[in-house]
């Protein structure tokens, strides 16, 4: 833990007093240093991309929300910092990043909704679901994953979802999935025997990309928050779609409210204090069936 300047809200920012932030897979390879050659950085980084928390002051220039009001945020760009991190007690965004909580939304679930929530829209409107699309979520137990697996059935697609059987069966099936794979398993052949001929389209929120390029049809859709290419599927007739996650508050508004209305459920794992955000590291590092939250106040590791 160290202590850092209280940041100072720049014109169109506003400052948030965090109560909670998720970890996310973006925060392990900063922690491990792996993108010091890759993103524009200064030291001391500040670890975190997303949150909820109440307004403590706005700048000159914001007028979309004020002082006292809830909020979720996402920090955006790629930048690395000690302004640039939301596993704080303070954090200062651009407005444009910040959306209301409705009341129904509880703490927890809005900490949840904001990246992985943004990827799993982005990767959804990147795939252009169709009624009838078979679609594979790989990486379905995950934040990004599970979202974009509602989403999917929502907009009227059959969801074949990886899963280990048990529990993780269990929750994908609870979320809508029409089919279930085991990851640990001959994924290709249990893909195959549930659509012969490829499915439509995928989300690559984990696993091997090579094995989605034996699963897809031709003419199909990948969409990649891992940095597939083409090259990876072994494929060059399938589409491939990066995802950035960009945020902005219209997103973030959107899918905060298809919580509060029940269409969107998201699931809270586990919850560590900010002075033990090394233990939330590790338990996302090992696996968990919904997120990891790091909260502001000093309670203990569930």
């Amino acid at each position: 833990m160290q202590e850092v300047p209280q940041p100072e809200p720049a014109a169109g920012e506003v400052l948030i007093a965090v109560d909670a932030a998720s970890v996310n897979g973006f925060d392990l390879p900063v922690a491990a240093g792996y993108v010091w050659d890759m993103l524009p950085h200064e030291f001391p980084v500040v670890l975190g991309r997303d949150l909820v928390g109440t307004v403590t002051a706005v700048a000159d220039g914001v007028d979309t929300v004020r002082v006292g009001d809830r909020v979720a945020a996402v920090i955006p760009g790629m930048g690395l910092g000690p302004r640039a991190g939301s596993l704080a007690e303070y954090v200062s965004v651009p407005a444009t990043a910040v959306a209301r909580v409705p009341e129904q939304v509880d703490t927890h679930a809005a900490a949840v909704i904001g990246l992985a929530g943004i990827a799993a829209h982005d990767a959804v409107t990147a795939l252009d679901i169709q009624p009838g699309d078979r679609v594979l979520i790989s990486g379905a137990t995950g934040g990004v994953g599970s979202i974009a697996l509602q989403l999917t059935v929502a907009a009227g697609a059959t969801v074949i979802a990886t899963a280990r059987a048990g529990q993780e069966e269990d929750y994908v099936r609870g979320l809508g999935a029409a089919h279930v794979v085991d990851y640990t398993g001959d994924l290709v052949s249990d893909v195959q025997a549930v659509a012969a001929d490829g499915v439509d389209k995928a989300l690559h929120a984990a696993g091997d990309p090579a094995v989605l390029g034996k699963i897809m049809r031709a003419g199909g859709t990948v969409a990649s928050t891992r940095a597939a290419t083409n090259e990876a599927l072994g494929r060059d007739d399938v589409t491939v779609a990066p995802i950035i996650a960009a945020a902005t508050g219209g997103k973030l508004t959107r899918l905060l409210d298809q919580v509060a209305d029940g269409q969107v459920r998201v699931n809270v794992d586990a919850t560590v204090p900010l002075n033990r955000t090394d233990y939330a590291l590790k338990l996302f590092t090992d696996g968990t069936l919904g997120k990891v939250l790091v909260t502001r106040w000093l309670e203990s590791a569930q």
